[in-house]
């Protein structure tokens, strides 16, 4: 067996136990390092949104409708001073009677780090009042992506929206998990009769045309369900479409496992059948899941955009990638409003993310091939 991890010796190879040449084979791909970095960043964001926003994401303001960027900069006529935005100002087009704003290059606002704004609490265990980006002056505000037709902080609203499009995709993979694991791994240690039916069941689901069946399930909520119950659902949902692959997977490697001598042994000793499965055929291909969930979890994030966006997913109070990407759904707020397209931009990323991860981790799954 030839084993590719330049950077250690033979020596060390030899005595290394699986984990170890797991995480030398991971170091080796760059790009997977460096999206791990960056999903630490978006998990950061998603655990904390409040601390990276730099106001309340339901704040309106008719006067600030359609505001475009602020871009921080360091640079004043020539000269490098701290970092602030210009103020932006409106003028009514005497022609359409349309907002336009432009830059008032004579007024700066200071941007601070660590600065003073509204309270929140953390995690549900203290309360603070600072936040990691925000104007330094009182009294003032900074619209880093803009805001929507209401006046509402784009940037904000992004950071809320990562929390709720993370989580979605997170808890829906960890449902299909369980039951892809559970059914697929009964499916293939007991065969016979239970192995049909099961197999028969995933045939079926596999065989509906995936849009059709979440629309119709989607639109099956009603409307009158809250925010948290309708977050449920969608969840619900898509961990009951997502797992079956796994399952189908999980399967075949029941099927090779179970003739193995360590499973032989287990059961000659007198263990019980959940204790076998779950204690010792489940950990010996653990690093093939943790690879298929994070393959899985983009898949999950898109659809929930995908369902939100056509208003059939979660829907305005709730803030999610996909509810932010609704306010571009007409041309016109395109034309207009090009900056409310970024939550889009955002998805492309902690997919590409979650995708580059996924193959490091399953490179690294084996740590033997050359």
């Amino acid at each position: 067996m030839s084993i590719a991890l330049s950077a250690e010796t033979d020596e060390q190879v030899k005595v290394a136990p699986v984990w170890k040449l797991m995480w030398w084979r991971f170091r080796r791909h760059r790009l997977a390092v460096i999206s791990a970095w960056v999903l630490v960043l978006i998990v950061a964001v998603a655990v904390v949104p409040q601390f990276f926003a730099t106001q309340l994401p339901e704040e309106t303001s008719a006067r600030r409708a359609f505001m475009p960027p602020q871009l921080i900069r360091i640079m004043h006529e020539g000269r490098l001073t701290a970092p602030f935005v210009y103020a932006v100002v409106g003028e009514r087009n005497p022609v359409t009677l349309g907002m336009e704003w432009v830059e008032d290059r004579d007024t700066r606002i200071p941007v601070g780090l660590f600065t003073r704004g509204h309270s929140y609490e953390v995690l549900g265990l203290f309360r603070t009042d600072r936040h990691l980006i925000g104007a330094s002056g009182p009294e003032s505000r900074i619209h880093l992506l803009g805001t929507d037709r209401l006046g509402r902080d784009q940037w904000s609203r992004l950071m809320y929206g990562t929390r709720t499009s993370m989580s979605i995709g997170l808890v829906a993979v960890a449902l299909s998990i369980v039951l892809g694991v559970v059914l697929g791994g009964i499916s293939g240690y007991f065969g016979g009769v239970i192995d049909v039916i099961i197999q028969r069941l995933i045939e079926l689901l596999q065989s509906l045309p995936a849009i059709p069946v979440w629309l119709a399930l989607s639109a099956a909520v009603p409307r009158t369900w809250s925010v948290e119950q309708v977050y449920f659902a969608i969840t619900v949902i898509l961990a009951l479409i997502g797992w079956t692959q796994l399952a189908r997977q999980v399967r075949g490697k029941f099927l090779a496992l179970r003739e193995e001598d360590f499973v032989s042994a287990a059961r000659l000793i007198g263990s019980s059948r959940s204790r076998i499965i779950f204690l010792h055929m489940v950990p010996s291909f653990m690093s093939h899941i943790i690879a298929a969930t994070t393959l899985a979890i983009p898949l999950m994030i898109i659809n929930e955009t995908f369902l939100s966006f056509l208003g059939l997913g979660l829907r305005p109070p709730a803030i999610s990638w996909g509810v932010l990407l609704q306010e571009a759904q007409n041309l016109q707020s395109v034309v207009n409003a090009p900056w409310l397209l970024v939550p889009g931009l955002a998805v492309v990323v902690t997919v590409l993310t979650l995708n580059i991860l996924g193959d490091g981790i399953r490179d690294a799954a084996d740590p033997y091939s050359s």
